[in-house]
């Protein structure tokens, strides 16, 4: 196996890893921020305040784009064992 090849599998690797962690953590970022600006605008210091939002837009986001999360790792994967033989000759 020669290094080009290693350095391709990083990348996809690399960029399966962003490409199904960016729905996640876009929501809780929009949702941490506008938590954030409400507490700011109401002096509301609740630390679960912040927390149980987050929680549950994740969890939103998880059974809504969950499917195409699966797909998605499963498409990877199954490219990932057709090129196993191609990388050792």
């Amino acid at each position: 196996m020669d290094s080009a090849a290693v350095v391709d599998l990083a990348r996809q690797a690399l960029w399966m890893t962003m490409l199904i962690s960016a729905p996640l953590l876009l929501v809780g970022l929009v949702v941490g921020l506008v938590v954030g600006i409400f507490q700011a605008a109401t002096s509301i210091n609740e630390q679960t305040l912040s927390f149980i939002p987050k929680v549950f837009a994740i969890g939103l986001t998880i059974s809504i784009m969950g499917g195409w999360m699966i797909n998605t790792m499963v498409d990877y994967t199954k490219s990932i064992f057709t090129r196993i033989p191609s990388l050792f000759m």
